[in-house]
């Protein structure tokens, strides 16, 4: 069977990490798609596929574009955790691992990789393991 050639894409500079991974996803969605049809077009006219492979391609589409709408799902969860957890630290005193820094929280800088915390003296302490909020 011969397939067509896939347009490659290129991915954006800039951006977040999130959106880097959506567009990612809606690459490899739109690819799986264009590799179905072109497939179906190709079949040998002589040996078409057989209805139980169709139908099993079907599924498995059924499950990618169903995985893909849970994924984001998630992200929107987990971003709207995050920003959560930005706003209610601020206004309290943070205190480092290491306890050498500590500070009254003044604003959340907020990153794909985690939150970063302002404190009143200017000093910027990234919010993670050890970290105590008072």
């Amino acid at each position: 069977m011969v397939v067509g050639g896939v347009n490659s894409a290129t991915s954006p500079t800039g951006g977040s990490a999130a959106d880097t991974a959506a567009k990612k996803t809606t690459l490899d969605y739109d690819t799986f798609l264009t590799l179905l049809v072109q497939q179906m077009k190709s079949q040998d006219p002589t040996d078409p596929m057989d209805a139980t492979d169709q139908i099993a391609q079907l599924a498995t589409f059924s499950q990618v574009e169903q995985t893909i709408v849970t994924n984001k799902n998630l992200e929107s969860l987990l971003q709207s955790s995050t920003l959560n957890q930005a706003g209610s630290i601020i206004g309290r005193t943070i205190t480092s691992a290491d306890e050498k820094t500590s500070g009254i929280v003044t604003e959340v800088k907020v990153y794909s990789d985690g939150l970063i915390a302002v404190l009143d003296s200017g000093k910027q302490l990234v919010v993670g393991a050890g970290v105590t909020i008072r």
